[in-house]
């Protein structure tokens, strides 16, 4: 995805800075919040691991993943370093395990929900750079008609991308927390069985996640999960994000 707009940099320098900023901002504000509500919510729970381990912390040094995090200017979506959570010190285990789990990716579509306020309000137009190559062009020409359209490239992809931070997250493999969050709906003896899969859950997800590098974009089963779900928050968010035609529109005016 970034390497679409390296070719646009020359000619369009402001939105291309603008793009960078937007994904760094992401970056920050998605995967350090994401994993400090979880040490938080642990915290509360009675577990004070995250606190002991100096994970209560908005430093990013803290929680980004060199490989997990930089995957965010690749592919739209990453992970940072784990929160370590002792559950033996909850009251119930798989109740709370799941209660900290859910806690990431709905902080996630909070930052989502802040930033689509321009949007609510009809203040911006939002666009983002998460497109196919032949719409990179569309979105950098649109973007430099005016400082709002700038504005509401920035505003938009910090919405896209923690949205799709937070269907990502919810997918119930491990060490993902919708797999966390599965073990608390299931009944207890299912959990505990279910919970023998951790130890193939990080290569089942490095697999699935080069799998669309491999396949040239053929077998992509993480998107074919990711897509539907972010879209209905999308429509909700920000409707209209992925409207072409009237980007379209306004360039020919």
């Amino acid at each position: 995805m970034f390497f679409v707009y390296l070719s646009l940099l020359k000619n369009s320098p402001l939105a291309f800075l603008i793009i960078i900023l937007a994904l760094s901002t992401s970056l920050l504000l998605g995967l350090v919040l994401h994993e400090l509500v979880h040490g938080y919510i642990a915290n509360k729970l009675g577990d004070p691991t995250a606190k002991n381990n100096g994970r209560l912390t908005l430093n990013p040094l803290a929680h980004l993943d060199p490989f997990g995090s930089s995957l965010i200017f690749f592919v739209g979506f990453g992970w940072a370093k784990p929160v370590p959570v002792n559950p033996n010190y909850f009251t119930s285990p798989i109740k709370d395990m799941a209660f900290v789990a859910l806690a990431g990716p709905l902080s996630n579509l909070i930052i989502a929900f802040i930033f689509s306020i321009p949007f609510f309000l009809n203040i911006l137009v939002p666009t983002h750079p998460l497109v196919p190559p032949d719409y990179a062009d569309i979105i950098i020409a649109f973007s430099k008609l005016s400082f709002s359209n700038l504005l509401g490239l920035f505003f938009g992809t910090i919405v896209f991308v923690n949205i799709t931070l937070a269907v990502f997250n919810l997918i119930p493999i491990p060490p993902l927390d919708g797999f966390k969050v599965i073990l608390g709906l299931v009944p207890v003896d299912l959990a505990y069985r279910l919970v023998n899969m951790e130890k193939w859950g990080t290569g089942i997800l490095v697999l699935l996640v080069v799998l669309p590098f491999i396949t040239g974009g053929l077998v992509s089963p993480l998107w074919w999960f990711i897509e539907p779900i972010r879209n209905i928050f999308i429509e909700f968010f920000v409707g209209g994000i992925n409207d072409w035609s009237f980007m379209l529109n306004e360039l020919i005016k």
